[in-house]
């Protein structure tokens, strides 16, 4: 489960990433806090729009996010962002503190990080391929979502006790000081033992990793399945926010809602890890029970019964995002790898200016259980995109070793591709960056796994 812990860069950007994420869950719990509450009158569509500006940035310059994070070096663009992220976060707490900050100004900020982190987003997660060996990436991107979920436990609910108890000016200053953890890492990682990274030199651009997904039907399925859900189940700020409000807690129970829901995430990422590769069918099912985990908390009568709710939802939430984000690394090519993870991050990050302000009007209108059940809906019709390509797509078959038995022809990481043109230099596959752009690789009859 923690084989990449062996990898002494990867040991220390795992140590710096949990402080600075630790840092930006309080810093997203007081926003959040600070625009439902301070800047307006529980104006759950203020909020919903405050996220969509944040989170929109991606989407407009994933051009040329995905370009900067293939053609420099991935260290020095995270020293970067960081840096950024950081002077900005010190800019927002000295505003609050000083009781200037305005609903406009707070817009214009989210905007603000909202780019910085288009630019931070690729970068960071393409170089978690740059740390660990070809077989171990799937196992960094997990333990990496574990790092991000224990953060989410322990961040939020630090931030809610925080607000009350020095303000929420305050967070962001603390926030800011937690950023230095990760820029030390990044300054202590031995660039000497980071994975060379192979140059596309061929034009092309972000159209090139386009043509790369449209061309794979599975990674289709992928994005749209993420897009769905990020853009209708995973707007939780509205969700739990307003929860806590219809069950008469404040800024400390909507901070303990959202590390609840940060334990169940923490237990997917952890059993992914386990896993020895991610699959698209995990995806799929993971879609399924993510709408069944929001429908049942969204029927849940007191503040307990949905705290315990949020659990399962948060399973099955970080389950679909770390294999999702596994399968796309592992299975694309070196060279094309920053481009596709910023169509990737696009399309997790930019759905949500599609659905946050869909969900906040909902939960202003109609309540916020009715936003949660939207949200449990589009995983059910992402659940249905997924089976109806597993049954069209031509890659489900009857199992040679029972009759009972179905299995699934699903495309190989490539380390197992390396693995098997060493194996069979008889009938080598060719896997070149030419090749990468325009042809999957599929697993034999005989590597095909069960479902």
């Amino acid at each position: 489960m923690f084989r990449s812990f062996s990898n002494i860069n990867y040991r220390i950007w795992f140590a710096g990433a949990l402080v600075s994420n630790i840092g930006g869950w309080m810093q997203a719990t007081a926003q959040d806090w600070v625009v439902l509450t301070e800047l307006t009158d529980n104006d759950a569509a203020a909020m919903g729009f405050t996220m969509a500006l944040q989170f929109g940035p991606p989407l407009v310059l994933v051009s040329l996010t995905g370009w900067v994070a293939d053609r420099f070096e991935r260290r020095r663009i995270l020293l970067a962002t960081q840096s950024a992220l950081l002077m900005l976060a010190i800019a927002v707490g000295v505003l609050l503190l000083n009781g200037v900050m305005t609903l406009p100004m707070m817009f214009c900020f989210a905007a603000a990080f909202g780019v910085v982190n288009a630019f931070d987003a690729p970068a960071r997660q393409a170089f978690v391929s740059d740390m660990v060996s070809a077989g171990d990436t799937s196992n960094a991107v997990a333990l990496n979502s574990a790092s991000f979920n224990l953060a989410r436990m322990i961040g939020p609910a630090v931030g809610g006790l925080l607000i009350v108890a020095i303000g929420s000016g305050w967070v962001f200053i603390a926030n800011a000081v937690t950023f230095l953890a990760m820029l030390v890492a990044l300054l202590l990682l031995r660039t000497g033992q980071l994975a060379p990274r192979p140059k596309n030199r061929r034009p092309g651009g972000l159209a090139e990793g386009f043509r790369y997904v449209w061309g794979r039907s599975d990674l289709r399925v992928v994005f749209v399945t993420v897009f769905l859900i990020g853009a209708f189940g995973m707007n939780f700020p509205i969700f739990a926010s307003t929860m806590a409000l219809e069950f008469g807690a404040g800024a400390d129970g909507y901070g303990v809602l959202s590390s609840v829901l940060a334990i169940g995430s923490l237990a997917g990422a952890l059993l992914a890890a386990r896993r020895d590769r991610a699959r698209v069918r995990v995806v799929i099912f993971a879609a399924g029970g993510f709408g069944v985990a929001a429908f049942i908390s969204a029927a849940m009568p007191t503040y307990l019964t949905y705290a315990i709710t949020l659990t399962f939802t948060g399973f099955m939430i970080v389950t679909l995002l770390t294999t999702a984000n596994g399968y796309v690394q592992m299975t694309t090519a070196p060279a094309l790898r920053g481009r596709v993870l910023a169509l990737y991050m696009a399309v997790i990050m930019g759905s949500t200016p599609v659905g946050a302000p869909i969900a906040g009007w909902v939960a202003d209108t109609f309540g916020p259980r009715s936003a949660i059940v939207l949200g449990g809906t589009a995983g059910f019709v992402a659940c249905a995109i997924g089976a109806i390509w597993v049954f069209t797509s031509g890659r489900l078959h009857r199992s040679e070793g029972s009759r009972f038995l179905m299995t699934l022809d699903e495309t190989r990481p490539l380390n197992i591709v390396d693995e098997a043109e060493i194996r069979e230099k008889a009938d080598p596959v060719e896997f070149s960056d030419e090749a990468a752009v325009t042809t999957p690789i599929r697993t034999s009859q005989k590597d095909r796994p069960e479902i």
